[in-house]
């Protein structure tokens, strides 16, 4: 008596994880509209910060996700409709702001940027274990800092000092718990996709 194994669905790095759907165009604008929603809707888990302009919130935790799962074009394209939608006057940024005369607009310019690259890198495997998982998502928050903290300092007058201590050092253990929830969901979606076909 033999037993056969189970087919392994073999993934080839190329692949995000939106590309698992059948292609289509109406697929790819449903997966861009639908990561603009997504990021809009975890923008509204917000909490303010004392002595920020700048609140928590799970945007930035959302437009990774997206970026990863969507890659580099849907990604780019799911956050510049967030972007333009929410610069229209949809009330969709945190704390149901709207407009890009924000000190805080500068991470939703960091977070277009970000969802393109860890998009490119999701396409090259960088979502598919835990250690490259994080690494991923460590780099995209840098690229949010990096454009919003400076924007935070033109925008509101701030020294560079000031804004890191407004608008980076209060995100920092927050962050590494997003990145910890991004490490095990992405890793473990690829494995369970992997275990079905």
């Amino acid at each position: 008596m033999s037993t056969a194994a189970a087919p392994v669905r073999t993934l080839r790095t190329g692949t995000v994880l939106a590309d698992l759907l059948p292609a289509s165009r109406v697929r790819d604008v449903a997966l861009v509209v639908g990561g603009a929603a997504l990021t809009g809707l975890a923008a509204q888990l917000s909490v303010p910060v004392p002595g920020s302009p700048v609140p928590v919130s799970g945007q930035t935790f959302a437009a990774l996700l997206v970026g990863t799962a969507l890659g580099a074009r849907r990604g780019f394209l799911s956050l510049a409709l967030y972007a333009v939608v929410g610069m229209a006057g949809v009330p969709w940024f945190a704390q149901g702001s709207s407009g890009y005369a924000m000190p805080s607009f500068g991470y939703i310019l960091g977070m277009l940027l970000a969802a393109t690259v860890v998009g490119a890198l999701a396409r090259r495997g960088a979502d598919r274990s835990v250690l490259r998982t994080a690494g991923t998502m460590v780099l995209g928050s840098a690229i949010i800092y990096a454009v919003g903290v400076p924007y935070l300092a033109l925008a509101t007058g701030m020294s560079l000092g000031q804004a890191v201590a407004a608008g980076l050092t209060p995100f920092l253990l927050g962050d590494a718990l997003k990145a910890a929830l991004a490490m095990g969901a992405l890793p473990a979606a690829w494995k369970l996709v992997g275990r079905k076909g």
